[in-house]
């Protein structure tokens, strides 16, 4: 009983943990580390947001406090029933007025924000077009202009508009990169469009926004922005088929065995599973795994306790054959 007793003085402790770990996370994955256009002019919409709000409990409190201490009974007084006044037109008129004032102030902007990026997306004609396709759990991105297709990894030019086109093949997920911009949802049968840019080279994170099913939480992907002539070198290398080496031959045919009716290793290919070419220079695997043997092991010999509820199908195969398959997709390289 006394130990029960004693933890409320750990209180102030995991308050002031909380405070600081707040900052902690990581930069790639964070919508108050705009990297894009769209994202810098969505963080503006939330601080002023935000400011509003602090303005009001501000003033609210600050007339809470001064009643409080101005109206309070002191030693001395009388119990009187002070004067009852029923109200007061210009107050009424005030706290009616000052709300609509701050809600034009909110709304303008942000009618004029959502019209600019409206605009911004329909002024399409220098943009790359990426077709996003959101699958349980992993991502398909198209680029019908340039007639390749890859998957998990997201790879555009930077400072060059990318207009995106949003769909999903089972149930509704979001797209989400919060260093670019917000999320969009992608729906089955429906396509929903935006855009996004990156005015650096790096890495993002993105996620899915939308609970999704039992692996929504793994279902993340990377968005890898490149100068435009790094950018052109990948699309070509995207185009060019790997060569197989001749130990990795037979691990190449069990994979059209027992895997290719799923997954494409050529430019253009889609399946029902992710497109593969180029698949060795990736740096994960299923999107949440080091890329290494161990790694492509446990995700070829049991998906679900990767990933529970995708839709790989424990294939059955034997560590022999496992192990040569590793090797082909290890020879899958971008050179």
């Amino acid at each position: 009983m006394i130990r029960w007793q004693n933890l409320w003085r750990f209180i102030p402790l995991f308050g002031l943990m909380m405070l600081l770990l707040t900052g902690c996370g990581d930069q790639t994955i964070s919508a108050l580390k705009p990297r894009g256009p769209v994202a810098r002019d969505q963080l503006f919409l939330m601080k002023l947001s935000f400011g509003i709000m602090l303005l009001v409990v501000v003033v609210v409190f600050v007339l809470y406090l001064y009643v409080l201490v101005r109206f309070r009974k002191k030693k001395g007084d009388k119990d009187i029933i002070p004067k009852q006044v029923e109200g007061s037109h210009t107050l009424e008129i005030i706290w009616t007025v000052i709300p609509i004032i701050l809600l034009l102030i909110l709304a303008v902007p942000t009618v004029q924000y959502t019209f600019k990026l409206l605009e911004d997306h329909r002024d399409n004609k220098d943009a790359l077009h990426v077709k996003v396709t959101a699958h349980a759990f992993w991502w398909q991105f198209e680029y019908p202009e340039l007639g390749i297709a890859t998957a998990q990894d997201l790879v555009i030019p930077t400072n060059k508009k990318i207009a995106f086109e949003l769909t999903a093949s089972d149930v509704k997920h979001s797209f989400w990169v919060p260093s670019l911009g917000g999320k969009m949802d992608t729906n089955p049968g429906n396509t929903n469009v935006y855009y996004l840019q990156a005015d650096e080279v790096d890495v993002f994170k993105g996620k899915c926004a939308e609970l999704c099913g039992a692996s929504h939480s793994l279902m993340d992907f990377k968005v890898k922005s490149m100068d435009q002539a790094d950018f052109d070198q990948w699309v070509a290398k995207m185009k060019t088929p790997a060569a197989v080496p001749a130990d990795a031959q037979k691990g190449e045919q069990i994979f059209k065995d027992n895997c290719l009716s799923c997954h494409a290793v050529n430019a253009q290919g889609l399946g029902a599973g992710p497109n593969l070419n180029g698949f060795a220079s990736r740096e994960l695997v299923a999107g949440i795994l080091p890329h290494n043997d161990e790694s492509l092991k446990q995700w070829i010999a049991d998906p679900q306790s990767v990933k529970p509820g995708n839709k790989m199908p424990a294939l059955g195969l034997k560590d022999d054959q496992i192990n040569d398959v590793i090797k082909y997709l290890n020879s899958l390289k971008l050179k």
